[in-house]
């Protein structure tokens, strides 16, 4: 890894910081493709520890892995017609086959073959429930094939030109699941059991304070009967919609005759859920955590856990430390631990620290030859500080130091949105709010749309969601935060990416 230039400070241009952390930590870079990234080995194992955590939640609670196609035909959008009109302006079709050689020279040395017009368009996957409902209603016959709980580990198109790494690609990976159910109560268990899960997910092992709740209508997930969603705030007070669960009725049930016999004989449509999360997980736990200096990754999802760095002038001593050094690895590794020993000759400690930094590790162990005279090694903190640790002992030190690296940051996160969030907002205290930190604002919403409107274009903040029981305020609003009106609910406003 070659030294980065400083990072930009956060609180000088926040974006910026955010690029400079991804670069210097070498999690990704931008594609030659207008809108597309590249994810880089070290983003691609965070990845890797996301799906490997959330996979074995999903299989616990009996959902299992399918693929299905990239491509989807245009028609079978169209069979829901709300579903059509909230993607179609972001799809990308596959309308021909094949190209052909013109004979010229340069960029119009080929050209699409007109002869080879598909019948109908194809459209690049921009999420499955259209083909995952078509192939349901084959497998579905009897209400003895409910519930079918199925999830599919992919990749999805969203025409998107502007590039914001993780955030905001044309392509990016996610998980989405597909359920089918017998009734109504069935599915809205499922959906909320799954909503449970991105919590613990993003509390456990991202570290990553979030609040759960409903969207409204005009943010609800097209061809849903309802969306629930986790919201986090970002180190610049910007929510992050984090992850989004969804009871979509009957809609496509009815669209694709996905139907069941039903114990007494007759024939009902099933009720689906849909449900997912994506790499922008990736960008949400580098805006809670990471600082100044680069990438803070939660231990629980740090590609490397626990870095050794033997320090040697001479190479019986470099024999002596690295020797030690190996064998601490193989202790650690022998409790699970994802360790790496760095003996490079190339580097010099420094900027061994450096880099070892840069990558976000939590735990960073220094041995010399004074410290193997004194039977220690120095355990360095990534969030700060270095101790003296004995070698006797040393895989609970460094347990222990990870359990509380982790524990650290998911309470400095929840402490610093419950600091930016206010509750029983008057409207000239949330449009001060809004000009000026940002956060979360809990208020009085009367649940008309033209009010939600109004709000966003005066202040650029959304209702991210009707909290559940647990977040709301103790005291319920009587009035509409913006209108006055009588309050029907409590909302969460803020602004978003």
């Amino acid at each position: 890894m070659a030294q980065a230039k400083r990072i930009t400070p956060r609180a000088q241009d926040f974006s910026e910081w955010y690029n400079d952390v991804i670069m210097q930590a070498e999690l990704a870079d931008y594609s030659p493709v207008r809108g597309c990234m590249v994810i880089r080995p070290h983003g691609y194992r965070i990845w890797e520890l996301m799906q490997g955590a959330l996979d074995d939640m999903f299989r616990a609670t009996g959902h299992r892995n399918a693929y299905f196609p990239l491509f989807i035909p245009m028609s079978f959008l169209a069979k829901e017609a709300e579903h059509v009109e909230g993607f179609a302006k972001e799809v990308a079709l596959v309308t021909h086959t094949r190209l052909r050689a013109t004979g010229k020279e340069g960029a119009g040395a080929i050209e699409v073959d007109p002869s080879s017009a598909l019948e109908e368009p194809l459209v690049v996957r921009p999420t499955s429930e259209t083909i995952i409902y078509a192939m349901f209603a084959k497998w579905i016959q009897s209400y003895r094939d409910l519930p079918l709980l199925l999830n599919q580990w992919a990749n999805v198109v969203r025409w998107e030109l502007r590039t914001r790494l993780f955030l905001r690609t044309t392509e990016f990976l996610w998980q989405e699941g597909h359920t089918a159910h017998v009734d109504e109560a069935d599915a809205e268990r499922e959906a909320k059991t799954i909503l449970g899960i991105y919590r613990r997910f993003a509390e456990e092992w991202m570290a990553m304070p979030v609040i759960t709740g409903v969207k409204t209508e005009s943010e609800r997930f097209a061809g849903a009967l309802r969306t629930y969603a986790i919201e986090a705030l970002m180190q610049d007070n910007k929510a992050l919609q984090a992850g989004t669960s969804h009871n979509l009725g009957q809609n496509f049930a009815k669209a694709f005759r996905v139907q069941y016999q039903t114990a007494a004989g007759s024939l009902e449509h099933v009720w689906n859920t849909s449900w997912g999360v994506s790499t922008r997980l990736i960008g949400g736990l580098i805006m809670t955590h990471s600082d100044d200096n680069g990438l803070v990754a939660p231990p629980k999802l740090a590609p490397v856990q626990v870095a050794i760095v033997p320090i040697w002038k001479s190479d019986d001593e470099r024999r002596q430390v690295s020797g030690v050094g190996d064998q601490v690895k193989t202790d650690l590794e022998k409790t699970g631990l994802r360790v790496e020993l760095d003996v490079r000759d190339s580097l010099k400690p420094g900027a061994k620290y450096f880099e070892w930094e840069a990558l976000g590790v939590p735990v960073r162990l220094e041995i010399g030859p004074r410290d193997l005279a004194s039977g220690q090694a120095v355990l360095a903190r990534r969030t700060g500080g270095k101790t003296p640790t004995p070698l006797q002992g040393i895989v609970a030190a460094v347990t222990a130091a990870l359990d509380e690296i982790q524990a650290a940051l998911f309470a400095a996160a929840r402490e610093r949105s419950e600091k930016n969030s206010i509750r029983g907002a008057t409207k000239a205290q949330f449009i001060e709010f809004m000009k000026g930190s940002g956060g979360f604002a809990y208020g009085g919403f009367c649940g008309a749309p033209s009010c939600e409107a109004e709000i966003k274009q005066q202040t650029n903040a959304t209702i991210r969601v009707l909290p559940d029981p647990e977040f709301r305020s103790k005291e319920a609003p009587r009035t509409c935060m913006w209108c006055g009106a009588p309050s029907v609910t409590e909302a969460v406003w803020a602004q978003a990416y």
